[in-house]
């Protein structure tokens, strides 16, 4: 990738940030009443150690998602948008500071990020107008499926076990790339991180895995602001913990960036699995509680 070509994404990206800011910060100094003493420190802790895995290529959104469900910090049906407000800024950072330091096609950078992001304007129009019913059966499902991803990462199966070579996508194989990236940008939006779905994507069309990296970073930084100032417009978050988490994140990012650079993650990958697992299964009962409540009161009022 050439400089003027990295430059320029680096001041479209940071000119993305500083709208969503203005969004933001808008909103949250109106609803200043929201911000009491309740969940400070929890939050400071999950945005922080979510974003120095999510710099380490685990990823964030679901794992934070689960930590507000396991700790019941944050309501189910701000969940999705939390999760998108709250890692905007850490994400974007990530971009800047990787974009450049692997070779990726202009082209297929340039033109999966747009289309990630026509698909997460898609994706965030239905995701603010779900029912609690509805986010609790796509997480449940969303979360499942992450975890069976990071499970075929760390058994070096399916898309993860090829080793592909190239740097481009051309012909049939990118018209491939933009529609699945498409996709994977509309369910970023609903709860599903980009990382682990593009890092398969890419593989399975031949790429290298480490091209794989300013392409999801890319894709969701690009697609963050734009999906979140929607989430904001709708009050469709939670305000403290998005603030809390954007500026610990931060910090995350910046340690394992300069400070960890890496860790021997299978193991905790693991535990990462089992705890997406049961979370995906308390969404799944509370859905089953939810109908046979519902069943039983239907029954009384006949």
């Amino acid at each position: 990738m050439e400089l003027d070509i990295v430059l320029i994404l680096r001041i479209a990206i940071t000119i993305s940030a500083l709208i969503f800011l203005v969004y933001f910060v808008k909103d949250c100094i109106t609803h200043k009443d929201e911000f009491g003493k309740e969940h400070t420190f929890l939050y400071s802790v999950i945005g922080f150690v979510t974003c120095v895995f999510d710099t380490l290529g685990i990823g964030n959104m679901a794992t934070s998602m689960t930590a507000f469900r396991l700790t019941k910090s944050v309501k189910d049906e701000h969940l999705c948008g939390t999760g998108n407000v709250a890692f905007c800024i850490t994400t974007i950072v990530e971009f800047i500071l990787f974009v450049g330091l692997v070779k990726v096609d202009t082209l297929t950078l340039v033109s999966m990020i747009v289309v990630a992001i026509i698909g997460s304007l898609v994706g965030v129009s239905i995701a603010t107008r779900w029912s609690i019913v509805t986010v609790r059966k796509v997480l449940g499902v969303a979360l499942t499926a992450v975890a069976i991803v990071m499970a075929c990462r760390n058994l070096n199966v399916g898309p993860f076990g090829q080793m592909g070579t190239a740097t481009s996508l051309d012909g049939v194989s990118l018209a491939l790339g933009l529609i699945g990236i498409f996709f994977l940008g509309a369910l970023q939006t609903m709860g599903i991180g980009m990382f682990a779905p593009t890092m398969a994507l890419v593989s399975m069309l031949g790429m290298s895995v480490t091209a794989a990296f300013p392409i999801m970073m890319g894709a969701c930084s690009f697609v963050m602001p734009w999906c979140s100032i929607k989430f904001v417009k709708e009050g469709k978050y939670n305000r403290k913990a998005s603030v809390i988490l954007t500026i610990t994140g931060v910090f995350g990012v910046l340690l394992a960036y300069y400070v960890i650079k890496s860790l021997p993650l299978t193991t905790l990958i693991w535990v990462v699995v089992c705890v997406l697992l049961y979370t995906s299964f308390t969404f799944f009962r509370q859905i089953a509680q939810k109908e046979d409540q519902q069943g039983e009161s239907a029954q009384q009022q006949v």
